[in-house]
């Protein structure tokens, strides 16, 4: 058995500033990363951040990635990095199971943090496994990590800002995005991004969805039909439109799966995106010395995760003996900031879901 101090699993926003928080404390930290490059979704995100200073304002995401670890290289003596390594077991005892280049391996923590993330929801409609039909983050990875275009005429169906700013990114790219489908009555994402497309011409459709693709061996067109105000299909509504490329942005889900196979107490909240652990305000999950951090713990911007990460990053190392000078002081200044990044319209999901978390159903483990 492979015995560490702390364990960070996923190397996101979120687990990259836990990891920074605990290094400079002293700690030691080993950190597993399924993907070959470390940084999570960041990696892929060539739009400069809005918020503060503190959270890289006006910093695209792939630089502030870059920044982050930046700030463990210092550490090398006490830090070390799995790539390519995917934690596919977690048990109580905080023993989990690393698959790597082939081989299985155990590892035990005095603290672990799950950092895992989110996936991106599916979206259920005839032909939905047609080639050319893709979620958003893939079309991300595929343009802004390979330089690959996804298509030529491209539909995006979701309004939200990760929808709003791909569709913009594949027509810089040089896409021609023939609409935005959003079965909500309004926009879901911020006006700025939504200007910019339709200055360029791009019709954002509310009321909308998609009824089926057509194709046989890739995606040729969409029929698209009007909802009513109670999100039923109007008929004889419907709309075809040549296309060679579907872009899906509906939503996030955690990556709860290690969380639920560890046994720890799960709540199913819609506001938060999906199944998330039941924490106490240290955001220690129900299981002794097993935290939670970012977006497996509920959908945000990865502003607040960033924040989270510290905030988790100081909990763990004041638990391991290994408080920063002015811990008191640096935990307030997280609290703080993670309720400026909360208050406003669009934080009312987020604070709705925590409220509703202290006392929601209970999640199935699956």
């Amino acid at each position: 058995m492979n015995q560490r101090e702390v364990i960070i699993i996923g190397s996101g926003p979120a687990g990259l500033s836990a990891a920074g928080i605990l290094l400079r404390a002293g700690a030691h930290v080993a950190m597993f990363e399924r993907s070959p490059l470390i940084g999570g979704q960041l990696i892929k995100q060539t739009h400069k951040f809005f918020g503060s200073q503190k959270q890289y304002a006006k910093t695209r995401g792939y630089d502030i990635a870059k920044k982050l670890y930046r700030d463990i290289e210092a550490y090398q003596d006490h830090f070390e990095l799995h790539l390519e390594a995917t934690v596919v077991a977690i048990y109580p005892d905080r023993v989990i199971s690393v698959y790597r280049q082939g081989v299985y391996q155990k590892y035990q923590a005095q603290a672990i943090i799950i950092a895992t993330g989110a996936s991106e929801r599916l979206l259920s409609f005839p032909n939905n496994d047609l080639p050319g039909i893709y979620g958003a983050g893939a079309v991300q990875t595929l343009m802004n990590l390979y330089g690959v275009l996804p298509g030529k005429n491209a539909v995006m169906v979701g309004s939200g800002n990760i929808g709003l700013i791909v569709s913009y990114q594949m027509m810089q790219a040089g896409v021609n995005v023939k609409a935005v489908l959003e079965a909500a009555p309004n926009i879901g994402g911020y006006k700025v991004h939504a200007s910019k497309l339709r200055r360029l011409g791009v019709p954002i459709m509310t009321q909308t969805t998609v009824k089926r693709a057509i194709g046989m061996t890739a995606i040729e067109a969409i029929e698209t039909i009007r909802l009513d105000e109670k999100w039923q299909p109007i008929e004889d509504t419907e709309t075809t439109i040549p296309i060679d490329t579907l872009c899906i942005s509906v939503g996030l889900t955690p990556m709860h799966q290690l969380l639920s196979m560890a046994g720890a107490e799960m709540r199913y909240i819609s506001e938060l995106g999906g199944c998330v652990p039941h924490m106490s305000s240290a955001h220690e999950t129900s299981i002794r010395n097993i935290f939670a951090c970012g977006d497996v713990t509920g959908i945000e911007e990865a502003s607040s995760a960033i924040v989270e990460g510290q905030f988790i990053g100081l909990i763990v190392s004041e638990r391991l003996g290994y408080a920063l000078e002015g811990y008191h002081l640096l935990k307030h200044e997280c609290t703080t900031e993670l309720g400026i990044l909360r208050c406003g319209p669009f934080g009312e999901k987020i604070r709705l879901g925590q409220q509703k978390l202290k006392g929601g159903s209970s999640c199935s483990n699956d």
